[in-house]
């Protein structure tokens, strides 16, 4: 894996069959703004400006870009498979980094800390996907994890993406892949991925990325949930964060029966052995380790052909997904359905049917 990623400029030319014919030309450098020109208002571009301001780096291309693909307008959707066709040769080249972790664990700080080792230490670019939980009763989402990465919001190499939940689960957003694909073309060597920290359903971000962390506290009342199955099984590695002060004894003892635990579940299929450390994002210590840790997973997993085959399990995934996602968009547009759909609800709140019966007479009124 390169320390630093060129950074491409296309000229891309779109046929009426959707089918981009791209010329290439690179040059060792790291993302920059301003190389696409200013789009005015709030229309959308041809897909050449999309493309050429991502391949080139440029941010404020990149920032429409995502707003375009987690568009769900229709003409939107079209033209994102578009650019994220014209985009395809230029992924694939990055470290995928997804992080979680129980409420309150500290992610955000901790990324904030990891994030500038990454650009301070390392001098490589990083783009953070933060994902913020969407209020059921409002569909609002506050978005401040940005906020929170008070250092690394100001550091040149790196790029904060905050995004809404939108209700989808998984603890990543609707979108969260196809910005990956995204930030991967503009040039970003490594990316992150902060999921909205729900605890143990957060397993959409494992298909999405190569190592996988999970963010711990010591003392809470979690270290027995090490001996469950679930997301805890998945893990390429644990950090116990906040060891720092008193809880640096308590942060010890917590490492220890985590790795305990990891021991206690089969060895994974591609060789590699979780391992569990302590860190505080607040004084900086640890977080050297455990980038050390991602380092040495990939060499072991590439070596092995492992992460490519990740990846391709989960871009099967995710297009299996899609398509579920797409036909029960067009199920709830059915105008029998649009018509029956309220009235059934209505039934199945006030107990006069059954959620079985009710889903029955729905998927026989759409297949007539």
């Amino acid at each position: 894996m390169p320390s630093s990623t060129d950074k491409t400029s296309l000229d891309v030319a779109a046929t009426p069959s959707g089918v981009a014919a791209v010329s290439a030309a690179s040059s060792a450098s790291a993302p920059t703004v301003g190389t696409a020109a200013r789009p005015r208002g709030r229309a959308r571009q041809p897909l050449e400006w999309y493309v050429d301001g991502v391949l080139a780096g440029d941010r404020v291309a990149l920032s429409r870009a995502i707003t375009l693909v987690e568009s769900t307008l229709p003409s939107d959707v079209e033209l994102s498979a578009l650019l994220l066709n014209a985009i395809l040769p230029s992924i694939g080249k990055t470290r995928r980094l997804g992080i979680t972790g129980v409420p309150g664990v500290g992610k955000s700080t901790f990324i904030d800390a990891l994030g500038m080792h990454v650009a301070r230490e390392c001098g490589e670019q990083l783009a953070v996907l933060s994902v913020d939980p969407s209020s059921p009763i409002s569909g609002g989402s506050i978005l401040g994890d940005k906020t929170r990465m008070a250092q690394l919001s100001m550091e040149e190499r790196a790029y904060i993406r905050p995004s809404p939940s939108g209700g989808h689960l998984g603890g990543v957003a609707r979108r969260t892949r196809e910005t990956i694909l995204l930030c991967e073309a503009a040039g970003f060597t490594n990316i992150f991925i902060e999921t909205v920290g729900v605890g143990q359903s957060e397993t959409a971000v494992r298909s999405m990325s190569d190592f996988f962390l999970l963010l711990m506290l010591a003392g809470a009342g979690d270290e027995l949930q090490g001996i469950k199955r679930g997301i805890i099984e998945m893990v390429d590695g644990m950090a116990i964060n906040k060891a720092d002060g008193d809880n640096k004894p308590k942060a010890e003892r917590a490492r220890i029966e985590y790795a305990s635990a990891l021991h206690m579940f089969p060895p994974s299929g591609d060789g590699w052995t979780p391992q569990v450390v302590c860190c505080s994002a607040l004084q900086n210590t640890g977080i050297d380790e455990i980038w050390q840790m991602v380092l040495d997973h990939e060499v072991k997993l590439e070596a092995l052909g492992k992460i490519e085959e990740r990846r391709r399990k989960g871009a099967l995934q995710w297009m299996n997904e899609l398509i579920s996602m797409g036909l029960e968009d067009i199920f709830c547009k059915h105008p029998v359905v649009a018509d029956r759909l309220p009235v059934l609800q209505q039934e199945v709140r006030d107990g006069r049917t059954t959620p079985l019966a009710a889903s029955f007479e729905l998927l026989r009124d759409f297949r007539q």
